[in-house]
């Protein structure tokens, strides 16, 4: 069905208008009715050329034609006006085609350079856009002394200054005549690549001509010489005369404007298409190149249609590839215009969703601009620190072959280039293993192959199409071919060749994207027109015979509204509201010596998926840069490890931050965190911060080393105070224990053996016995132990004070009163404790942060103020001991212990300050173990000082004992006194 219709398509049914040169071919109106040209016939060409010959008497004269129709013809014509005229043909030279001109131009200029001298002149009829081979090959040789007379399709080239002795120096050129053009000369003084910013070819020729430069952030022109204009330049530069082609568009243009206000007057109504006051007669247009979101827009482009599916989710599969990748610091190169505006806005917003950093962002202005931009461009990726190792590049021309070159120049081997489908990278070249996009990872889209394209590309040569100069020219190039000399034919190639022998780097056997889309236009238009051939039920004919021929209108309602399956399979529509985004497929470049280049699909990108099964990567299957075995980082920092938290670079992005260790007991237990976790009261951090770990319960027990140690010492020193005592009973009638109360001493020894018995209380696991019991024991203990020093002390000031009987003194002393101070001290100390007791009193408490890894278990002292009324009250009773036994210092001392007390309460109360600053900067842990030390400290100083002396006279000295010893020592010191 294709195949029949596209045969009645051929039969001209799209209006065309031509304004190239005039070709006898498309004169026919029964084979093409639609085609028209603006320019004029060249049926006078020949006789112009001849009449200039007998003008100047040449009459032998050299024939340089291009071979088909148009040249057979002119040929004919010019060899008959020739013999009609007596003008001799010296030699006639045929040219098969462009290409073939360009191959065999050496043996035309060889064959021009071995003419004999009279052949001055030379007629070259050409009819293509182009004689720049022949005239550089020509004019290597500088065959000045030749005449050439030639059309108007003659460009020789003007570059160069000394032209003056180019081989065409002197040309006779004939040209149609054409009147003057009003304005044209101001157009061109006036244009500027300012006025028109659109026009590429403006902005190279300001680059080239005007000493421009590139500004490096949107690549638009600068410093360019003031007030510029291309009537400034040379002609070998510019050349502002109007060329045929141009004044013939101009026409053109006039024609359809003027058809147009033809039509509107006769049929009284204009097609209104869009909104506003926007009128639009275009025909439609389909459009398989890639997808612009521009022509999506139904209100401006009603009649445009793509056949390229949406890029909507490229940005989305890119970034995506980054997070499986790990990539998290990219860098961009992006083309200049619409389209690149939106994937970088499209790209970004992905990122920063996702956490991937931006690293720079580089702008191509356009495909000019790239071209002259590139060093620029390629210096700057060179010069980018080596973690940038994977860059983003969208590019919306067909090709990137500049700065590819330019880049491979530095062989920037380390990076990753993920790009879109339009990356059409620079093939050539035999060792380009070490190509700078040898690792590119390629975003195309998905498309089923089609059958029997293989076999297509197989069996396609330049035999089987001669008329297709392509594969002409690649069989000359690739299949040792050569040129027949008379029609330039190819002849003695590889025998059986095939394209699909040929390296990628020579010829990409895959099909294209702009190749498969292409291939589904001709089936929607083909399945268009049956739709509209079986609707209308006949055909409008127009012209003679049987040829048929259709308005490119007509079709327009059927292709908007046609779906169809493909022979793929594929549904193809072109409807805009509809068009969804297509899957990917991600290809890997591979290179080998000797030019070999594959293209592997490693993986996969579909929109439509569920979230996390949206990519699909072969990480083995991927092939990355020489040296590479795993994949490669592009990080701007690396990972911090479980531990450490991110700490941000002040000025530079999220991607980019120190590692700084997680503060004492809390933790990272994963990679790159951004803040680390606290570990519960009852869980400490191990010493790597990356895990909790229960604390253990602890608290000071006998079985510990410091519990042994003062449990032994307090059992110690009571083993020692008790032994003391039951000296003190034996000799109890002695006069040192008689002396400074008896019964006091006693109590002080029986006090002190508690003491030491209550720093036991700080041992064991704590409970509310102990925990109340600590504190009250050893503040009445301790209060009795001072009171009775206190007492003691007192009986010694009032015995010595005592002068005469009946005094106030002796009646104190005689009474006992001294001994009333230990119970009234107690009651005091009592009451205050059992103030404490009963509004808040000690309790079982946990501190689970004093030291590290455990939780230890403590006596809470419940009311502070109570814990240290009691002590401040035990501190105030010990400092008025110190003070009276301090002024009974000088009192005769046999048997007396005014001394001894002073030394033991200076000892007990710089204990007990001592005690105070230790108290509070000791961790709560150790509380127990200093307020045992201090306890065992303070009793056995008073143990010391107070009953060591007499201990030693008892033991060691029993001549004192007795009383006549007493009263002959006193004696002796009134006579000898001090």
């Amino acid at each position: 069905m294709v195949e029949t219709i596209s045969k009645d398509m051929e039969e001209a049914w799209l209006k065309e208008l031509t304004f190239g040169a005039f070709d006898p071919e498309f004169s026919e109106t029964s084979q093409f009715p639609s085609v028209h040209q603006m320019a004029s016939k060249d049926e006078s060409l020949a006789l112009g050329m001849v009449s200039l010959m007998l003008h100047f008497h040449w009459t032998w004269v050299g024939l340089v034609i291009t071979a088909g129709q148009n040249g057979f013809r002119f040929l004919s014509d010019v060899r008959g006006e020739m013999d009609k005229n007596g003008v001799c043909v010296a030699f006639v030279k045929m040219i098969e085609n462009a290409i073939a001109s360009y191959l065999w131009s050496p043996k035309l200029q060889d064959f021009l350079s071995r003419e004999t001298s009279p052949v001055n002149v030379v007629i070259i009829y050409y009819d293509t856009d182009s004689l720049n081979d022949i005239n550089y090959q020509v004019g290597v040789h500088l065959v000045t002394w030749r005449v050439w007379v030639t059309n108007t399709q003659w460009h020789a080239e003007l570059s160069g200054r000394n032209f003056i002795l180019d081989s065409f120096h002197g040309s006779l050129v004939f040209t149609h005549h054409y009147e003057e053009i009003s304005g044209f000369n101001e157009f061109i003084q006036t244009a500027t690549p300012f006025k028109y910013p659109e026009d590429t070819f403006l902005t190279l020729y300001w680059f080239r001509n005007f000493r421009c430069s590139f500004s490096d952030s949107d690549c638009s022109l600068k410093d360019c010489t003031p007030n510029a204009s291309l009537a400034w330049l040379p002609a070998n530069r510019f050349d502002t005369a109007m060329s045929e082609g141009s004044y013939n568009a101009y026409n053109a243009v006039y024609l359809v404007a003027y058809a147009l206000q033809e039509m509107l007057l006769q049929q009284g109504e204009m097609q209104l298409i869009g909104s506003g006051d926007t009128t639009v007669f275009s025909p439609w247009q389909l459009i398989f190149g890639g997808f612009d979101p521009e022509f999506s827009e139904n209100s401006q482009f009603p009649s445009v249609h793509q056949m390229a599916s949406k890029d909507e989710s490229l940005a989305l599969g890119m970034v995506s590839s980054m997070l499986h990748f790990h990539w998290t610091w990219v860098g961009l190169v992006i083309t200049a215009g619409q389209n690149g505006f939106r994937f970088l806005s499209d790209v970004r917003g992905e990122m920063d969703k996702n956490g991937v950093c931006v690293a720079f962002v580089k702008m191509i202005k356009n495909a000019i601009a790239s071209y002259l931009w590139s060093p620029k461009l390629q210096d700057f990726l060179s010069r980018e620190t080596s973690p940038v190792n994977v860059v983003i590049i969208y590019y919306d021309t067909d090709s990137l072959n500049d700065i590819n070159y330019q880049v491979r120049v530095h062989l920037v081997t380390w990076r990753v280039w993920v790009t879109n489908t339009q990356w059409h990278a620079e093939l050539s070249g035999r060792n380009f293993i070490l190509d700078s996009f040898h690792e590119s990872l390629v975003f195309t889209h998905h498309y089923e192959e089609i059958s029997g394209f293989d076999e297509f590309i197989q069996t396609a040569t330049p035999f089987k199409y001669p008329e297709d100069t392509f594969l002409t020219l690649y069989w000359f190039r690739n299949f040792r071919c050569s040129f027949s000399d008379s029609d330039c034919s190819l002849k003695d190639c590889t025998p059986n060749a095939s394209l699909a022998w040929l390296p990628a780097n020579r010829f990409d056997t895959a099909m294209s994207e702009g190749s498969y889309n292409a291939y589904n236009a001709v089936y929607l238009v083909a399945y268009s027109l049956q739709e509209m051939l079986l609707q209308q039920g006949e055909m409008q004919l127009m012209g003679s015979g049987d040829t048929t021929v259709f308005f490119l209108w007509q079709l327009h309602p059927f292709l908007k509204d046609l779906q169809f399956n493909s022979p793929t399979g594929e549904q193809v529509n072109l409807d805009k509201a509809n068009k969804v985004g297509t899957k990917y497929d991600i290809l890997n470049l591979w290179n080998f010596p000797e030019g070999v280049r594959l293209r592997v699909k490693v993986g996969g990108f579909s929109p439509q998926a569920p979230l996390g099964q949206q990519l699909s990567v072969s990480e083995e299957m991927i092939e990355w840069a020489a040296g590479i075995t795993e994949t490669p980082r592009s990080v701007c920092s690396e990972s911090c490890s479980s531990g450490f938290r991110k700490s941000p670079q002040e000025g530079k992005p999220a991607c980019c931050f120190d590692c700084t260790p997680c503060p004492e007991n809390e933790i990272a237990n994963e990679t790159d965190k951004e803040q680390c976790m606290k570990c519960p009261d009852h869980q400490y951090a191990n010493t790597q911060q990356n895990h909790c770990i229960e604390k253990s319960v602890t608290f000071l027990t006998f079985e510990d080393p410091m519990g042994k140690a003062l449990a032994g010492t307090a059992l110690s020193l009571t083993v020692l105070t008790a032994a003391v005592l039951g000296l003190f009973v034996k000799h109890r009638d002695t006069p040192i224990v008689k002396a400074n109360n008896r019964n006091l001493s006693y109590i002080l020894l029986i006090s002190l053996i508690f003491c030491f018995l209550c720093s036991l209380l700080f041992v064991g696991r704590p409970n509310t016995a102990t925990c109340i019991l600590q504190q009250t024991t050893f503040g009445v203990v301790f209060t009795v132990a001072v009171s009775t020093v206190l007492a003691k002390t007192v009986t010694v000031v009032l015995a010595f004070k005592v002068t005469a009987p009946g005094r106030r003194m002796r009646q104190l002393l005689v009474s006992g009163t001294p001994n009333y101070i230990i119970p009234i001290c107690c009651l005091i100390q009592l009451t205050l404790c059992g103030v404490w007791m009963g509004t808040n009193p000690p309790y079982i408490d946990t501190d689970a942060h004093s030291e590290h890894g455990h939780i230890i278990i403590v006596c809470n002292k419940g009311s502070l103020t109570a814990f240290y009324c009691v002590l401040g009250y035990l501190g105030s009773l010990a400092l008025v001991s110190f003070t009276v036994a301090f002024l009974a210092r000088n009192l005769p001392d046999t048997f007396n212990e005014a001394k001894f007390l002073t030394f033991s309460m200076l000892v007990f109360c710089s204990v007990w300050v001592t005690f105070l600053p230790v108290y509070h900067s000791t961790k709560v842990g150790k509380v127990m173990v200093a307020m045992e030390v201090f306890i065992l400290a303070s009793g056995a100083g008073l143990l010391a000082c107070i009953f060591a002396p007499k201990c030693y006279i008892i033991l060691l000295r029993e001549d004192r004992l007795s009383l006549p010893k007493f009263k002959d020592t006193i004696y002796t010191r009134s006579k000898n006194p001090s």
